[in-house]
């Protein structure tokens, strides 16, 4: 969509409804303050969340007073160690051993069991949606994992919608966007949809956490906005204070400063976006996969 075209949206009077997800819920305290505040705040429609944190028991004791508002997910995790409190490995290594055919089903399938377990042990819930921690949802064997485990556990009228990482509108132009999509994107949205799984409709939220200031992600954010249309997903990052040993520890705050503010509010307003709340809302949107491309 074009700037233009937004413009014709806003004079006559057209709001779309996008989805704000926070990854990384029990992370780290200041990663779940900043989503509890940002949902009271209507400024979030979902958050994902890190079943392998030491600390997710606790943080998921917290979900249940915000479930009118937020959507809550399984943000599945094969890379982030916690401080060697999970078995992990790099991205870089698992890119290798997914596109080198070095993953095997079986333990991708027993790593979905065990976190989906440990979601619906602490929450009495399956999850409203998945997705990945660095996107390794959608690597292969993962993804077939990830179905395999879907199809086994939850009747069709039951399971949860999966994140697509395509691009929303004109966003595939950004390298890493694209390069996103490419490394298995496309192939698992195609994939779930064949198999009758909903997913979200177009992504955005991606760049190369580098922004100084809460001016500067606001200026990556006002480029996604319009390309953003009804239902499509954009993805944050955001934490009350800078995350001490994570690698974008620093622009976690970054970005919980902007959403939280009065300019993000009237950039919203603007682009003739509103945060979509209520899981309810968003099971509608998603509760059934296009046809397949």
């Amino acid at each position: 969509m074009t700037a233009s075209r937004v413009d014709d949206d806003v004079s006559a009077g057209a709001v779309h409804a996008i989805v704000l997800c926070a990854d990384d819920y029990a992370l780290h305290p200041a990663v779940d303050e900043a989503v509890e505040r940002l949902a009271r705040a209507g400024r979030l429609s979902a958050t994902s969340c890190m079943t392998t944190a030491p600390q997710w028991p606790a943080a998921a004791a917290r979900l249940p007073a915000l479930r009118d508002r937020l959507a809550v997910g399984l943000h599945f995790n094969l890379t982030e160690g916690h401080g060697g409190a999970h078995a992990a490995q790099p991205l870089g290594t698992m890119l290798r051993r997914a596109y080198g055919r070095q993953l095997s089903e079986a333990p991708m399938r027993a790593a979905w069991r065990t976190q989906l377990d440990a979601f619906e042990r602490a929450l009495k819930t399956p999850p409203d949606f998945i997705d990945g921690h660095q996107h390794v949802h959608q690597l292969p064997r993962v993804r077939d994992a990830l179905l395999a485990e879907l199809q086994a556990r939850y009747a069709p009228h039951e399971r949860p919608w999966v994140r697509s990482t395509v691009p929303a509108g004109g966003l595939w132009r950004k390298p890493k966007a694209a390069l996103i999509a490419l490394l298995g994107g496309w192939t698992a949205t195609r994939t779930l949809h064949r198999a009758g799984v909903a997913t979200n409709q177009g992504f955005g939220g991606v760049y190369g956490f580098d922004a100084p200031d809460a001016a500067a992600y606001g200026a990556h954010m006002a480029q996604w906005l319009p390309h953003a249309a009804q239902g499509s997903l954009l993805m944050c990052h955001p934490a009350t204070t800078a995350v001490p040993g994570d690698a974008i520890g620093t622009q976690r705050a970054v970005e919980y400063a902007f959403l939280a503010s009065d300019d993000f509010g009237a950039l919203l307003q603007r682009t003739g976006r509103r945060v979509q709340q209520g899981p309810q809302a968003l099971a509608a949107w998603f509760g059934a996969p296009p046809d397949a491309a």
